[in-house]
């Protein structure tokens, strides 16, 4: 099988399954228990956040350790400010989209920025909006998880902290942890990351807080986490999540130049058939591509049958027969059905890449020859 959907999730390091799996035999203690065992698996979560932390540059944040990266959205936005003015873009995840419709829905006034085309969010639109608002909160993600288009989070969180310093500032860190290299800055009041982008495990996640920034828990219990993620913290997942993420900082430059070869491959040997939806200057580790006649579900069912697995950009709800994300990025509508995303991971290899380009090819030609 070759696997092209790692924006989706990545396959598990076992290097980190391993080095972790003390905590389900042997270190298998609650970390709220006040006996030893206890204390000890306490200090290995503190040693987590820890790594996170300076993973990212930080000394002025802290981490909530979640269920995952839509948990830790939902944390920020519902757990920050109960009524007001908030802001955010049409690309967003669903984890923030759908969070701020149901804002909506409870009588807050919500503002909804353009994309551009590459699926960047608006900039000049996004400060002019806030200029001319009483605006309390702003979600503005770091990497677009269907175009790999990146924000530059922190001059936008900066500007906007000059208009108003009373601002709570969000971004959904999920598809840029462990994938570039980039250190928070102390305007990002929020930052969420999960566990399975990078080779840790589904049901772990983060929230990083800029200390003294309010927020309230939404799920409540035991105190933990300091009472603001309440229930028993999930070591095995937290210390897996540590050791994959130790991973890939280690070679995240390394990582990094790889990743864009292979982009740039694929780039290279697709056909004139493909639109190339994201640029270049987009986070490699994502893909986007377009064309038309063939519907992109068709192609991504029949290289499934291959043993190629790819995305197709589809939206989350299946209301609409195409992504809301591509279509606020105003492509032509002729290729809105026609949309796959490549996600390549650290384990795929050049011939790989080649083989790919060459079944893509093959596929849409075939569908040309059908459809045309």
């Amino acid at each position: 099988m070759l696997y092209l959907d790692n924006a989706a999730t990545t396959k598990p390091d076992l290097d980190a399954v391993n080095r972790a799996f003390c905590f389900l035999n042997s270190d298998y203690y609650n970390p709220s228990a006040l006996y030893h065992g206890g204390i000890n698996v306490l200090k290995e979560i503190k040693i987590a956040k820890e790594f996170i932390l300076s993973s990212l540059h930080s000394t002025c944040h802290e981490v909530i350790f979640t269920s995952c990266g839509t948990e830790a959205d939902n944390l920020a936005i519902f757990g920050s400010v109960i009524r007001g003015t908030f802001v955010t873009d049409e690309g967003e995840h669903s984890a923030v989209y759908n969070a701020f419709k149901e804002l909506q829905n409870r009588g807050n006034t919500v503002y909804f920025v353009p994309l551009n085309t590459d699926g960047s969010v608006n900039t000049e639109k996004l400060l002019d909006y806030v200029k001319n608002n009483n605006v309390d909160f702003v979600s503005i993600m770091h990497v677009n998880n269907e175009t790999g288009a990146i924000n530059d989070i922190n001059r936008i969180a900066k500007e906007l902290k000059k208009m108003n310093p009373k601002i709570i500032f969000m971004s959904d860190g999920v598809q840029s942890y462990g994938k570039l290299d980039y250190a928070i800055s102390s305007d990002i009041d929020f930052y969420s990351i999960s566990a399975h982008k990078i080779g840790g495990l589904k049901g772990t996640g983060a929230l990083i807080r800029k200390k003294g920034t309010k927020l309230s828990p939404i799920i409540y219990g035991g105190g933990q986490e300091s009472g603001l993620r309440n229930g028993t913290e999930n070591v095995f997942g937290i210390k897996v999540f540590e050791y994959s993420a130790r991973k890939r900082f280690e070679k995240i430059t390394e990582n990094y130049d790889k990743i864009s070869r292979l982009n740039q491959l694929m780039r290279n040997n697709l056909s004139d058939d493909f639109v190339i939806i994201s640029n270049k200057d987009a986070s490699p580790y994502i893909l986007s591509v377009a064309f038309t006649i063939v519907r992109g579900e068709v192609i991504m069912n029949n290289l499934d049958d291959k043993g190629i697995i790819v995305g197709n950009g589809s939206a989350c709800s299946s209301k609409k027969p195409f992504s809301r994300v591509i279509e606020a990025c105003c492509i032509d509508k002729k290729y809105l059905n026609g949309v796959i995303r490549i996600s390549f991971g650290i384990g795929n290899t050049e011939q790989e890449i080649l083989s790919a380009c060459k079944t893509l090819n093959e596929e849409v030609a075939k569908g040309k020859q059908i459809f045309g």
